[in-house]
């Protein structure tokens, strides 16, 4: 049978996260010990009390269908996080909860874009934002964050990429890969821009619980009530309580935007998982103390091999602010041992060195490469003793 896919699927590029995470862990079921540190998930459980909640849900009954924005009591509980973190309010009508954040705004582009109209993606940025907006037959307009500028953009960057179909902008921060984080004056200054030209703020918020070294995350909706109506927050539970595998997301912002992201995803999740919406409820009206312990120990691992990393010849590092990512320089590591690119630098790393880390180009950036240290202090710290060793031994 001769089939034939659709052209949006074959436009797709493959998940390099997903590709490097799937070859380290085929070679540590040969027996082979690699050190992965590619994922991009926290390496804790999801809190006890969670847990109980879900279970407790199921044992009631509470095993059907809910709405298809999610349960109201959920909703209820997303508001109040916004009302304590932020200071802003929202209505029922203006929050849907998600199988998912990454589902969050998969929907958002379907019912945003039309072919052809542009959304503006800084670089380096999260693999997925290129590829959703071209599924929803958008065009990705990229905006370099300069290695000098900690990997942000600037008002005036932002300005040159405007154009007469540039229909939305994409800020994320904390930042994955970079770690960085947007200051209140960036964030107004971006935000001038976007009110000046009419343009959606797509505001991803999945990291902002994990910031360090007493920085504070600051959403752009919260600036200003021009802000809030301007900006479509994308959050969820799975960075900041250790719940990645519940699927839980959710947005918030304009009623039509989110009435319209509830009748698509009538049509293709009917709901989000109830169990995992019980557990979420939970997870924010809950005992809060373990979102900040599992923030302490990624500040601690960060404080003790950021040096570590630095020290390797060739790697050249900008302390994360945020999120539990490492996004060094390493082009001349790469060129003093022999590799033309780092993607290839990146591969020698897995095979010889026995080290997963996601190189750069994944994320626009194809002189970086990303490391997690949602792991162990213990394997963080052989990891990059095997790279650094790595690097001596094969420096020419």
């Amino acid at each position: 049978m001769n089939i034939t896919l659709a052209e949006r699927v074959s436009k797709l590029t493959p998940s390099t996260t997903l590709a490097i995470t799937a070859k380290a862990k085929e070679m540590k079921a040969q027996g082979i010990d690699v050190i992965g540190l590619g994922a991009g998930e926290p390496d804790f459980n999801t809190p006890e009390h969670i847990l109980k909640a879900a279970y407790s849900s199921m044992v009631e009954g509470h095993t059907k269908y809910t709405p298809s924005a999610g349960l109201v009591g959920l909703k209820h509980s997303i508001i109040e996080k916004f009302r304590q973190d932020q200071g802003i309010t929202y209505e029922p009508s203006e929050i849907i909860v998600t199988s998912g954040a990454k589902h969050a705004l998969y929907t958002l582009f379907q019912v945003l874009l039309n072919a052809g109209d542009e959304v503006i993606i800084p670089t380096p940025y999260w693999v997925s934002y290129p590829e959703q907006v071209k599924l929803a037959g958008g065009e990705p307009i990229y905006v370099e964050g300069r290695e000098e500028n900690s990997y942000k953009i600037t008002p005036e960057q932002l300005r040159e990429k405007i154009t007469e179909k540039t229909k939305a902008v994409i800020i994320n921060s904390p930042s994955n890969p970079t770690g960085m984080l947007y200051t209140k004056e960036e964030l107004e200054e971006l935000g001038a821009v976007c009110l000046e030209k009419d343009i959606l703020i797509v505001s991803d918020e999945i990291y902002e619980k994990l910031v360090y070294e007493g920085n504070q995350h600051i959403s752009i909706a919260q600036l200003s009530p021009e802000l809030k109506e301007q900006t479509i927050i994308i959050n969820g539970v799975s960075k900041s309580h250790s719940m990645t595998g519940w699927r839980i997301g959710y947005a918030a912002g304009n009623k039509t935007v989110i009435k319209a992201m509830t009748n698509l995803a009538s049509h293709s999740t009917s709901n989000p998982t109830t169990t995992a919406q019980y557990a979420s409820i939970a997870a924010y009206e809950g005992d809060q103390a373990p979102v900040e312990e599992m923030r302490q120990a990624f500040e601690e691992r960060l404080d003790i091999v950021f040096d570590k990393l630095n020290a390797v010849p060739g790697f050249n590092c900008i302390k994360p602010q945020g999120a539990f990512y490492l996004f060094p320089n390493v082009l001349q590591a790469a060129k003093d041992t022999g590799y033309d690119n780092v993607d290839d630098f990146t591969k020698a790393l897995l095979e010889e060195a026995k080290v997963a880390v996601i190189p750069g180009s994944g994320f626009g950036s194809p002189n970086n490469i990303r490391l997690s240290y949602a792991t162990s202090l213990d394997a963080l710290e052989h990891a990059i003793e095997r790279m650094h060793q790595f690097v001596n031994e094969k420096k020419k």
